[in-house]
């Protein structure tokens, strides 16, 4: 076995490089030894980073020059019960519960005291009202590659070939693939520049590599048939890991929206203040408030909810900018509060990316919904619904605490 202090002595003797040790030797002696580098030349003490749960080579499509792990305290949230179109049925480790609609458990990773407590607060209100709907309305993950053009007269034979075979495009794009769906292809066209917006069904795979490749095919057709040359394979149109309006308006990964009513006396009771100072607290700070920042999210704090799970259950962290994208609502109906949340662009999967590593497929298992579903795409559609059913229990949560003046003491009481 190769020891790792010879291979990190090697590299401080300038005769390896970092990324040459897994040439050198199993992934974890491979990390072993760069842990070893790192400490000898920045004085840091590697030890904690060095504790992980499983092999660092299950984690070599995930990472590169790995030496250990950063390891996120995770939570849970729950029983939360969520009727969802795909949830209900996928949850088959679920809670049962004969008088409503399944209960789930919701791995939650953050380092942001209070946010656990105040989300299972929520969820304890909407389990109590008999549980929140939520389903899946929009399904479709995008790549938009930008071609260079002559000008308007040569933008307009592209536009036209591209509405004129979007079948061939189709079977470019599905020849990558034997999941993913083309669904779409919008153009969008700014002077010498054409845009063209790919939309496919990557069913429980986020599937954003799948995109990928799938449009590089097809914009190898596009180049052969039209006047049109690639510039980028990403032309930001699409829009990833950014706040863009258009995935607001348009939807990114999974649109999901869920919602809830709460009895009166509840609210009260549980929530220590009443809907009409949660519903105008929402138009004030979310919607005015939000309006008035020119903000592209009107909600409290959904962004919470959403980074934390994703960061359980092994998504890619970074789309948790297009996860803001979300808009609360909440109504004083008399007897009864209304309350929902609309997630505008959710990329979620439960195969590929971070859902192989160990703790994230055994959040996943946790919820019921790791793996592939079936039917094809149901476990994402119902990872989607049970996130945003967590999402509108730390907006109710929030929002009640605003309302009733208790933010800061939840805070002061938790020693956060």
């Amino acid at each position: 076995m190769t020891d790792p202090q010879d291979l990190a002595d090697r590299v401080l003797d300038g005769e390896l490089r970092l990324y040459e040790l897994d040439d050198q030797a199993d992934a974890d002696a491979a990390a072993t030894a760069r842990r070893l580098v790192i400490e000898a030349e920045t004085g840091a003490d590697l030890e904690a980073v060095g504790e992980y749960a499983f092999p660092a080579g299950q984690a070599e499509p995930n990472i590169e020059n790995m030496l250990g792990a950063a390891q996120v305290p995770m939570g849970v949230v729950g029983p939360l019960a969520v009727d969802g179109g795909a949830a209900s049925a996928a949850a088959t480790d679920a809670v049962d519960d004969p008088n409503g609609p399944p209960e789930h458990y919701l791995p939650l990773a953050t380092t942001e005291g209070a946010l656990v407590a105040s989300v299972n607060r929520g969820a304890s209100v909407i389990t109590e009202s008999g549980g929140a709907d939520a389903r899946v309305v929009e399904n479709g993950m995008t790549r938009a590659p930008v071609f260079r053009v002559a000008g308007i007269a040569e933008a307009e034979q592209v536009v036209e070939w591209v509405d004129e075979h979007e079948a061939d495009l189709r079977e470019a794009a599905e020849s990558t693939t034997s999941h993913g769906e083309l669904t779409a292809v919008d153009p969008y066209v700014v002077g010498d520049s054409v845009f063209l917006r790919f939309v496919y069904d990557t069913k429980d795979a986020m599937g954003m590599n799948m995109a990928t490749i799938a449009t590089r095919e097809a914009a190898g057709l596009v180049e052969d048939e039209t006047p049109a040359d690639l510039v980028a394979l990403s032309g930001n149109l699409c829009s990833d890991k950014k706040p863009a309006a258009i995935n607001a308006v348009e939807g990114r990964g999974r649109t999901v929206v869920a919602d809830v009513t709460i009895p009166t006396e509840l609210v009260e009771e549980r929530l220590g203040t009443t809907p009409a100072a949660i519903e105008e607290a929402n138009t004030r700070k979310n919607l005015i408030g939000s309006a008035k920042a020119g903000a592209l999210g009107f909600n409290a704090h959904a962004a919470n909810v959403v980074a934390a799970a994703y960061l359980a259950t092994g998504q890619d962290a970074a789309q948790v900018v297009e996860g803001s994208n979300a808009i609360t609502t909440i109504e004083d109906r008399g007897d009864e509060l209304y309350a929902s949340v609309s997630l505008a662009s959710l990329e979620v999967g439960t195969v590929g990316g971070g859902t192989n590593l160990a703790t994230q497929s055994e959040a996943l298992e946790v919820l019921g919904f790791g793996g592939g579903g079936d039917p094809p795409g149901s476990n994402g559609d119902a990872l989607a619904e049970v996130i945003a059913a967590g999402a509108l229990a730390g907006e109710l949560s929030l929002l009640a605490a605003l309302a009733s003046r208790h933010l800061s003491s939840a805070h002061e009481e938790l020693g956060r």
